[in-house]
């Protein structure tokens, strides 16, 4: 054996746990993650000479380290690729727990996905992918010695028959040698896969540690008996779900209105939903309607214009049901009126509500799917008010603006961390926002309100628009990760406008209002 040394760290009276490395790196790339597991774990690390094969290596340490019980194993790139050597040897299921197997498919893994894709022409999509990967291989390969090492230590490397182990894939989108493509034959290439795609380089293990630590540490505790994590539920390869099945939504403003018919539409289709409003009698007839779905539904009463408020209410949502995948901020309220007529304070109350809710959630939700590593959506609700100037809708067509540019913004900021994020603009909607909109009158005016009410009312019962519609387009646009989703044919049309006439559009704020 070509071993020069190894490390063993961590609990002994752990579960074992072997880390396993390609070259050109040595045990020190572990270095992030080990801490991140040494309270649960025995941890096993080694480095080898290069020019040693990596499954005699690895098979060797097995026999220097553990009695012959099963142990997990945490492997990265050619070391990946050298334990799915190994797995294709007689009896070694019987000595692995699991496999997470980080960036690192094999080259038969690879040369399969090849031979499959480029022979099958008449799927453009498929076909396409593996040109990519022939592209990739062709501009990569090898450049190094050690490049060449590690595929001639791992050449014959049979993988043809599934391995009677569960396989957990950690899948790098950024790779510049494997396309993730690659990943989707893989599941057959054992008999119980799960797969968590991370928008990153080959570098995961320095990059993504907690990633890695918090995939491995849920896989073990599944398979030592304990219910699975959702997260863990969502990546199994195969698992019968609805479009949104072990999916956790958390959406603002849910006591009624768009709020309200989003959970509901998130939930038919399979959906946990995290609800939450000022109102605690509609957070709780909506919960009871999501429940009525099947789905879970968990209510907290939230302002989501106090950012303390909110920093608190996501720690405990996070801590007790996990990081949400979908964020939708759709809490808001109404106001109509001029500008000099509307009192300091109330311009501020829409603008701390309207946007200040939206840049609180994204906030503290923001952060928390960015550091979990795993993408997830945000879904920011704002109006076609946001580009439609209103002479009377001063405080509530800024706050939509706000939002707007906003999420442009963090749109392109967050992409980096593979989230996406969609702008909602509905047009005239019908929900109880006129009942709840709030008027800025002058004194000689305020005998008028009812009569304005009236006419808001009758305006948006002409279109015959409800919430569901809203509702609809955001799960569509999360599904199809729309960055702008206008709502209804109003909205569309005075989007285009907006920014083919802009001028048209100042003019028309001008003219005629409900005021």
């Amino acid at each position: 054996m070509s071993t020069q040394r190894i490390f063993e760290e961590g609990d002994p009276a752990g579960p074992t746990v072997v880390l396993v490395q390609g070259q050109p790196d040595t045990s020190r790339v572990w270095d992030a993650v080990v801490p991140l597991l040494a309270d649960r774990f025995h941890l096993v690390r080694y480095d080898s000479e290069r020019g040693s094969r990596y499954a005699d290596d690895f098979a060797a340490v097995l026999d220097t380290v553990t009695d012959g019980a099963p142990v997990h194993v945490l492997a990265h790139g050619w070391g990946s690729a050298g334990v799915w050597q190994y797995l294709t040897r007689p009896g070694a299921g019987e000595r692995i727990a699991s496999l997470t197997s980080v960036a690192g498919p094999s080259p038969e893994h690879v040369s399969g996905y090849l031979r499959s894709a480029l022979t099958q022409p008449l799927h453009p999509r498929r076909f396409a992918g593996g040109l990519g990967q022939l592209a990739r291989l062709a501009v990569t390969a090898p450049r190094t010695v050690t490049d060449k090492t590690a595929r001639t230590n791992l050449r014959g490397a049979g993988t043809s028959r599934p391995v009677d182990v569960p396989v957990q894939l950690i899948v790098a989108t950024a790779d510049p040698y494997v396309s993730a493509g690659v990943y989707d034959d893989m599941a057959a290439s054992a008999t119980r896969v799960w797969r968590r795609d991370v928008k990153a380089g080959r570098d995961l293990p320095t990059s993504h540690p907690a990633v890695l630590a918090r995939a491995l540490t849920q896989l073990v505790d599944h398979l030592d008996g304990a219910p699975a994590a959702r997260e863990l539920r969502r990546a199994e390869v195969g698992r019968s779900r609805k479009t949104f099945g072990d999916t956790l939504v958390a959406i603002t403003g849910a006591g009624s209105g768009i709020g309200r018919a989003t959970a509901l539409a998130f939930a038919r289709d399979g959906a946990d939903v995290v609800l939450a409003d000022v109102d605690a009698a509609g957070l709780e007839e909506t919960a009871r309607l999501v429940s009525a779905t099947g789905s879970q539904a968990y209510h907290y009463t939230v302002d989501v214009a106090d950012a303390a408020t909110v920093e608190a209410f996501a720690e405990q949502v996070c801590a007790e049901h996990g990081v949400p995948d979908i964020v939708v901020n759709n809490a808001g309220v109404g106001h109509a009126g001029f500008f000099l007529d509307t009192p300091a304070e109330e311009f501020d109350r829409v603008i701390d509500i309207n946007f200040g809710g939206v840049v609180n959630g994204c906030r503290s939700f923001g952060r928390r799917l960015a550091d979990r590593g795993t993408g997830g959506h945000i879904v920011n609700v704002a109006s076609m008010a946001s580009y439609t100037p209103v002479n009377v809708m001063n405080a509530y067509c800024t706050s939509k603006a706000a939002v707007f540019m906003f999420s442009d913004c963090l749109r392109a900021e967050l992409d980096s961390h593979g989230i996406n994020l969609t702008t909602i603009c509905p047009g005239v909607i019908g929900t109880n926002i006129v009942e709840t909109t709030r008027f800025s009158l002058p004194e000689s005016r305020s005998a008028d309100l009812e009569t304005i009410r009236r006419r808001a009312r009758r305006g948006f019962a002409v279109r015959r628009v409800g919430p569901e519609a809203v509702a609809d387009a955001i799960v569509a646009a999360v599904k199809s990760n729309k960055p702008v989703r206008p709502v209804t044919a109003e909205a569309y049309l005075v989007y285009g406008i907006s920014h083919a006439f802009p001028q048209a559009m100042r003019s028309g704020a001008r003219g005629g209002n409900i005021m």
